[in-house]
């Protein structure tokens, strides 16, 4: 065998002795002194279902990965909100590595990213799960390798529900002129508008700050993230509206991602879908248990007739239609078959 074929042979070997040579094959190049540290970015408290899953994800890839991976949860937005933490991803800043945020954040960069945000269209966890899981939401996704995100893993943040310090929320007409706070989310201040409240976008790390010194009369989240980062300190009237589902996407930045060896990819990917099944069952249980401590915390809690609500909403549906395209009459036709 002549010597540049021997040379190749070893490098091949070399190459497979490391753990594979798929990609750029940095997967091979980390060692327990300077391993890979994945930081995940989130914007809720630390007490918040989708931080102890990122938790339990950054612990499973420690130990499958032998410490060569492992992963740093940033909770509260101290790497920046939502819309500053996807910006962040998509530019390759390499200031954050995953992000876990509600899939209608992503829509500055996917406007396809809003379908699952619609008004009205889930009232059912499972249901709702098995959409974010689907064809359709995959179909969504795909716009977003190209901004250098893939998502791994579909948490759940849960249905969004309206609190303000004015008075219980019975009819659209009570949320007449009200300021309300909501993510930089094009389809949730939708919504509000059509409802006939008055939205304005701010970052969830200033929300708690902005109700309590009464900037905003009110603010729209699921149940858990409203208990969790304590605005029932700074709200008194909670009215169940679940107006929109929010399923959360555990993105990564491509970059990364293509660095993996596939064997890394795997353990990640598992991880990630693992860690997303235990956030579904934690969120789930605690908007049940949660409406208790809320109303233990001196809440006013109603449950409004929803029907006046989802009818003053339709048209933010026909609004966002050629947005969406066919994935519009495949999501309609998924919801008529559940």
């Amino acid at each position: 065998m002549k010597k540049s074929g021997v040379l190749a042979l070893l490098g091949m070997l070399i190459c497979f002795s490391l753990g594979g040579c798929a990609g750029s094959g940095v997967g091979s190049q980390y060692t327990q002194e300077d391993p890979l540290v994945l930081k995940i970015g989130v914007s809720t408290a630390e007490t918040d279902p989708r931080n102890i899953a990122a938790e339990e994800f950054a612990q499973e890839i420690t130990e499958k990965t032998n410490g060569l991976i492992t992963a740093q949860v940033y909770p509260s937005g101290e790497l920046g909100g939502d819309a500053d933490l996807i910006e962040k991803l998509s530019f390759d800043t390499g200031k954050v590595d995953i992000v876990i945020s509600d899939a209608s954040n992503f829509v500055e960069f996917e406007p396809k990213m809003g379908i699952s945000a619609m008004p009205f269209l889930f009232d059912d966890f499972d249901v709702a799960w098995k959409f974010m899981d689907s064809d359709i939401e995959a179909d969504a996704e795909s716009g977003l390798l190209n901004k250098n995100m893939r998502v791994l893993a579909h948490y759940c943040n849960g249905f969004r529900c309206v609190t303000n310090s004015n008075g219980p929320i019975e009819k659209p007409s009570d949320m007449s002129g009200l300021l309300i706070r909501t993510p930089e989310n094009k389809v949730i201040m939708e919504t509000m508008s059509a409802m006939g409240a008055d939205p304005h976008p701010l970052s969830f790390a200033e929300l708690y700050d902005a109700l309590k010194h009464g900037t905003y009369d009110a603010q729209e989240n699921p149940i858990p993230v409203i208990y969790n980062n304590k605005l029932y300190e700074v709200q008194k009237y909670l009215s169940v509206t679940n107006h929109i589902y929010s399923g959360m996407c555990f993105t990564i930045r491509e970059s990364v991602w293509k660095k993996l060896t596939p064997e890394q990819q795997k353990i990640i990917s598992d991880a990630a879908l693992s860690s997303a099944e235990s956030d579904r069952q934690k969120n789930k249980e605690q908007t049940e248990s949660l409406i208790q401590s809320l109303t233990d915390e001196g809440m006013k809690i109603n449950y409004p007739e929803l029907e006046p609500f989802a009818k003053a909403s339709e048209g933010v549906i026909n609004k966002n239609a050629a947005t969406y395209g066919d994935l519009l009459d495949r999501t309609l036709e998924f919801i008529k078959n559940n």
